[in-house]
């Protein structure tokens, strides 16, 4: 007697709800508009997952004469297979979009279409071969991301899990900043350095669950503390105690944070009990 055998259902131990929901909306879309089915199906639907779909797209965005678009598929395959932290961080990277950002719908829009989820998967990817001592392909990975998506972020530099980089344009990171979990910044941001000796310690510390606006210039080995805020424009060459809000050219603290994380609210906005007397406005 012939019996049927369902396949097992899978425990939460082996779920992969990032990979499954990403799947779903890719299917979906796929069905809803056919134009974009190919790129939809050998994206995400022809993948086994969310690693070799992100070994796909990088690899098809980035292929090069020197690089080219096979040798960074299995480039790329071969990094994500050896270091899990990659794809962990690539699940708390598209999360944090999803929560965050008030355009998206989903996980599928910053997975095909946002340079700043792809970018961070790129860097991640970079940031491995550079600390294995690949360095001239991380610096040439690195050239070709810049080249392609107009972001620059040194493989040298640390980056937590769960960021967010809104529309991402014109983003600088420079090799010894260090980025925390749970941080959000907008587009035209630099961490950028102060001096020439190498070697050195001369970018910025960004802790935890800090919001920085669009345009600001954070420069030198300073700390911004966690769940800081810094408003859209400022320019920022001290230290920012955590959970204060500091704006201007040069920045200063102009109130305490109403929230402990701003990178999650994504709130921008300045209420004016936060303003403190003119005569400490410079």
């Amino acid at each position: 007697m012939n019996e049927t055998i369902h396949p097992a259902k899978p425990t939460d131990a082996v779920r992969d709800p990032v990979w499954e929901g990403l799947r779903a909306e890719a299917a979906s879309a796929a069905a809803r508009e056919p134009v974009m089915a190919e790129l939809i199906r050998l994206s995400v639907l022809d993948c086994r997952s969310l690693e070799e779909a992100i070994s796909h797209r990088l690899s098809r965005k980035l292929g090069h004469h020197a690089l080219s678009e096979p040798y960074l598929f299995k480039l790329f395959m071969d990094v994500t297979a050896s270091d899990p932290k990659i794809g962990a961080a690539a699940r708390a990277d598209i999360r944090a979009v999803a929560e965050r950002d008030a355009a998206c719908k989903g996980l599928l829009a910053p997975f095909l279409y946002f340079k700043g989820f792809q970018v961070l998967c790129a860097y991640r990817i970079g940031h491995r071969l550079w600390m294995n001592g690949r360095e001239e392909v991380a610096l040439y990975l690195q050239s070709l991301v810049s080249q392609v998506f107009s972001v620059d972020i040194h493989p040298a530099a640390r980056i937590g899990t769960g960021i967010m980089l809104d529309h991402a344009t014109g983003i600088v990171i420079g090799e010894t900043a260090v980025v925390e979990d749970g941080v959000s910044m907008l587009h035209d941001v630099t961490l950028g350095g102060t001096g020439k000796e190498k070697g050195g310690d001369r970018h910025p510390k960004v802790r935890k669950n800090v919001l920085i606006g669009a345009g600001t210039r954070i420069l030198g080995n300073i700390e911004i503390g966690e769940g800081a805020r810094i408003g859209a424009g400022s320019v920022v060459l001290d230290n920012v105690p955590p959970h204060t809000t500091a704006v201007g050219v040069p920045a200063r603290v102009i109130g305490v944070e109403k929230t402990e994380d701003p990178a999650a609210t994504m709130d921008h906005y300045i209420n004016v009990y936060e303003i403190p007397p003119l005569d400490y406005v410079i």
